[in-house]
């Protein structure tokens, strides 16, 4: 595919358009919503369905290979959230508290971003490594502490508690969910795995395409309601996406990723957070600007990465897919 067709297909894809459904629906104010139990419900199916074809994948991929990616997903999980604060706090003026939790939730991944970037490979006939979503476990958690650690440790009020701030995160609805799921991929023979297919994997592009008409009207509703400083808000949502797809499209390839892998490697390093990392922030961090920060994540960086970012990083990956990588250049 050319970039053009690659944008063409994102934005014709199923999950784009009922995105854009759920944005248009709010902005006429529509009474359109997904019943809050039914959203709960989904999100819990997507994100132990992406764990199980990940395990499954992972059963029949894992090997020395993964090393160097695993190595650079531990980079970037404790570069973005440092890069995070300082621009928040340096460039964007904000508290450094506001900085911290910015710096958690752009620090740490979004689900449901790594899921359309797989969608979007899947429906593209583009190749990608099994064990990403394995990768995808380990980058969401050192972020958010990193980002708690440090509003904590530059601010006035020094307490805080690691341990509480680490069990959060690592026993957080998502980790849960999508390590279960891996576990299961990986145990479950073939036969077992089989007899669930039909509803955890075959459904899967439908399901999430049903659950990001309802992000839509989410994304627009917060916009609207936020008390937060808008201008900065879309500054931030947008350049760091960009900033750190750029440095995840580098990092994967030379890490030896293939051009799907580079390309979903990046789109994890340029998605925020808002499922994990908010549930962390509250606890540790309950006088931060949940406007802020909540806001910036699901209604500026959760679209742009859906709607632009997506084709944007396999795009470039593409483009890339010839460069020298580590292994080339070790003798």
């Amino acid at each position: 595919m050319m970039n053009m067709d690659l944008v063409a297909a994102n934005l014709l894809s199923p999950a784009v358009i009922c995105f854009a459904l759920g944005v248009f629906a709010a902005w006429v104010k529509s009474d359109l919503r997904v019943p809050p139990q039914v959203h709960e419900t989904i999100s819990m199916y997507l994100l132990f369905s992406i764990g199980l074809k990940g395990g499954i994948a992972l059963d029949h991929s894992a090997d020395a290979s993964m090393l160097g990616p695993l190595m650079a997903t531990i980079f970037m999980g404790l570069l973005t959230p440092v890069l995070a604060f300082f621009c928040a706090r340096n460039l964007g003026r904000q508290s450094i508290v506001d900085s911290g939790a910015m710096a958690a939730h752009f620090g740490s991944v979004s689900a449901v971003t790594f899921m359309a970037a797989l969608n979007f490979a899947t429906l593209s006939g583009i190749k990608f490594e099994g064990y990403l979503t394995a990768l995808l476990i380990v980058l969401e958690v050192p972020g958010i502490i990193i980002g708690i650690i440090l509003a904590r440790t530059m601010s006035e009020n020094r307490a805080i508690s690691v341990s509480h701030v680490l069990r959060e995160a690592i026993t957080s609805k998502s980790v849960m969910l999508m390590g279960g799921g891996l576990l299961v991929g990986m145990l479950t023979d073939a036969k077992g795995i089989e007899a669930v297919s039909t509803v955890f994997i075959t459904p899967f592009q439908g399901v999430l395409a049903f659950f990001l008409l309802e992000l839509g009207v989410v994304a627009l509703t917060r916009l609207r309601e936020s008390q937060a400083p808008v201008p900065f808000m879309l500054a931030f949502g947008i350049t760091m996406p960009i900033l750190f797809g750029a440095i995840g499209l580098m990092v994967g390839h030379f890490a030896g990723l293939s051009v799907g892998g580079t390309a979903i490697f990046a789109t994890m390093a340029a998605s925020a957070s808002y499922i994990a990392a908010p549930a962390a922030v509250r606890m540790a961090m309950p006088e931060a600007n949940e406007g802020l920060y909540l806001t910036t994540a699901i209604s500026i960086t959760l679209p742009f990465n859906i709607i632009v970012g997506i084709p944007a990083y396999f795009a470039v990956s593409v483009m890339i897919g010839g460069w020298p990588t580590m292994a080339s250049l070790l003798p």
